[in-house]
């Protein structure tokens, strides 16, 4: 069991006066930092905003943190630390993987898409066919907004050269089977680039066993600062043309980002880490290897959400004012519930606002999925989100709120 004292201690905005009696849930959107996130990137301001890897001291602190940072993240990760980048956003991550694969594909070759996506790993890959790329679109069910991996078979081919899928929808909510799809991929001959940006705030997956070439997330959401985080496998960044300077070409965390990091967020990142390994010591759960912990630290996170989660699904589900997109059993999703009713969910976000409810209406750059649901797009959804440091009296405040505004 999670020791929610131990983790809300853990987030400043807790302790903070002009948050109190507000309850959050818009987490999808951008979680609370965590503390040691905030005083390492303090520090770094203060005592190493330098040109990090000189040889004198602050520099030489600097550089460390950063490595420090790629290094304990790629262990949690499961893959090695070159293989991680990082850059000022995951959208812009993947405008520069877009330009690569651009580069090595030929016309005629193919890739797949979904509709169930976030924009930001759809729309670069379907501009590839400005240069004589097939697109081909993976569509979710209109009902239940679930994406069928046997409907993928029927896409794959030796022509396809890349597929691209979210671990879950940031609207859909749904799981979808990582391991499962990027082993069909790869029996095709097929990479997979996954967009981990909505799963990976509930626990940092084990990229590693579960096998993807490219993995995407944002470290804003992982209760860090805003960067944008690439896990990119040697075996395809070695295949990929550099797209950074030419003189960084044999640096596999350079190749594919061209614009100078943010010195400062990455040396915070490795708060993230911190944080993590803090939750492990307190509960008891540290493993053998970093990635063990990370899995440990993964399923608390993950046990602790669906608890709270399954009761709103049950309220939501009964009422027939709105409808649940994605399943209504905790356990296939992520808690990013979206709900569409006869009212805007903008509208529906301001009369929660004024009940202590921080939540949001809108579209969240998933505007295929949600057409491909049959939603209104003049209403949009209400997007209920909310990670482990939720406690259950904000679920009942939700509910209670809710109950006034529907």
């Amino acid at each position: 069991m999670l020791d929610i004292d131990f983790v809300r201690a853990q987030f400043p905005a807790f302790a903070e006066e002009t948050l109190q009696g507000q309850a959050f849930f818009e987490n999808a959107g951008g979680s609370y930092t965590c503390a040691p996130v905030i005083d390492r990137l303090t520090r770094f301001y203060r005592e190493r905003k330098v040109q990090p890897y000189a040889p004198y001291r602050a520099s030489e602190l600097g550089g460390a943190e950063m490595d420090e940072a790629r290094l304990r993240l790629a262990g949690f990760l499961g893959v090695e630390s070159d293989e991680i980048s990082f850059g000022p956003s995951s959208t812009q991550n993947t405008y520069v993987l877009a330009q690569a694969f651009r580069q090595w594909m030929d016309p005629g070759d193919a890739i797949i898409v979904t509709n169930q996506d976030h924009e930001a790993n759809s729309g670069p890959w379907r501009r590839l066919a400005e240069d004589g790329i097939e697109v081909r679109e993976w569509q979710i069910d209109p009902d239940t907004g679930h994406l069928d991996p046997e409907k993928l078979n029927d896409l794959l081919d030796d022509r396809v050269r890349l597929v691209c899928f979210p671990h879950c929808s940031n609207v859909v909510g749904e799981i979808n089977p990582v391991a499962k799809i990027t082993a069909l991929c790869h029996a095709a001959g097929a990479f997979v680039c996954v967009d981990g940006v909505s799963y990976a705030p509930h626990g940092l997956p084990d990229v590693g066993a579960l096998g993807a070439d490219i993995y995407l997330f944002s470290s804003y959401k992982t209760y860090g600062p805003h960067q944008g985080i690439m896990v990119m496998r040697e075996s395809l960044a070695r295949l990929l043309p550099n797209q950074g300077h030419y003189f960084n070409a044999d640096s596999l965390y350079k190749r594919f980002t061209p614009a100078g990091p943010d010195h400062a967020q990455v040396a915070a990142c490795a708060g993230m880490v911190d944080y993590f390994e803090a939750l492990a010591a307190h509960h008891g759960v540290i493993g053998a290897t970093p990635t063990a912990t990370g899995v440990a630290v993964h399923d608390l996170m993950r046990a602790r959400e669906v608890k709270l989660l399954q009761p709103l699904l049950d309220y939501v589900s009964a009422r027939n004012s709105v409808r649940l997109i994605g399943p209504a059993e905790a356990e296939d999703r992520a808690p990013t519930v979206a709900l569409a009713a006869n009212v805007p969910g903008a509208a529906l976000a301001t009369q929660l606002a004024d009940r202590g409810i921080m939540a949001g209406g809108g579209d969240f750059y998933a505007v295929r999925a949600l057409n491909a649901c049959g939603v209104d797009m003049n209403k949009g959804v209400l997007r209920l989100s909310f990670v482990h440091y939720t406690t259950e009296a904000e679920v009942e405040k939700l509910m209670e709120s809710l109950d006034a505004v529907l």
